[in-house]
């Protein structure tokens, strides 16, 4: 029987973990999921210490649409952890914490389409790559990044095409940086970045009207950006040109 779980600590059972372990995984096994998937990871004090915030990143980079991926208080157990809740069906999960465990879960929701060590592998390859651009190597982020699209992952397409996008950017490649931001938005149409990143592009490319509506389309799906920094100032880079275009006009 599901655990009627609220996000907090979950009512006493008298099943041990093993055994809501077990019929998750026969849930997961005889039933297509309908609807979205949630998994909610213990970031409280315990699970913290136990590692669960670097199981939470895993599991937000590789999980595939239609199973969202959040944070969540104490859900009882300390010590057992990192725990996590899987809704439907409410099944708890501890112990989840290596990156293995986390990308074996997915599989195990997700059946024999998602194949763990090629979507943790292809998450490696973007985090080189985006170490390599922040070290200045766009050439070789872009590279590291397009294997990575090549492994066809279950899932983070989005991500990958994201950073590729800032990759061939910097590159001096507008065409192919705008390909990728929109297919970035193409795959999760609700991610604010792949906008962002279209803004950037359409900046570069002097398309000045185009790249305010990007940016305003971040802002509506994530409200909370107009507080970021770099947000701040591209938003200003832009309104800089607009003042510009119009004084000369």
């Amino acid at each position: 029987m599901a655990l009627p779980l609220s996000g907090v600590a979950p009512p006493r059972v008298a099943a041990s973990l093993k055994d809501r372990w077990r019929r998750w995984k026969a849930w997961a096994s005889s039933s297509e999921p309908e609807g979205e998937v949630e998994i909610r990871v213990c970031v409280n004090r315990t699970c913290g210490r136990q590692g669960s915030r670097d199981i939470l990143a895993v599991l937000s980079a590789i999980a595939p649409l239609g199973i969202s991926v959040v944070s969540c208080g104490c859900l009882g157990r300390c010590g057992a952890g990192p725990n996590l809740a899987v809704l439907p069906p409410g099944a708890l999960i501890g112990h989840c914490g290596t990156a293995a465990k986390a990308a074996q879960l997915l599989a195990d929701l997700c059946g024999p389409e998602f194949d763990p060590q090629r979507n943790l592998e292809t998450l490696a390859l973007r985090k080189k790559a985006e170490d390599e651009l922040e070290k200045g190597n766009e050439a070789e982020a872009e590279s590291l990044l397009s294997q990575a699209i090549d492994l066809k992952p279950s899932g983070g397409l989005h991500l990958i095409y994201r950073s590729r996008s800032s990759a061939r950017l910097a590159m001096g490649d507008d065409v192919g940086a705008l390909e990728d931001a929109r297919e970035s938005s193409r795959l999760a149409p609700k991610y604010p970045q792949a906008y962002i990143c279209q803004g950037d592009v359409f900046l570069a490319m002097e398309q000045w009207e185009a790249a305010e509506k990007a940016y305003s389309t971040a802002l509506l799906l994530d409200p909370s950006i107009r507080r970021s920094k770099s947000f701040k100032a591209r938003v200003a880079n832009l309104q800089e040109k607009l003042v510009a275009l119009n004084t000369s006009s």
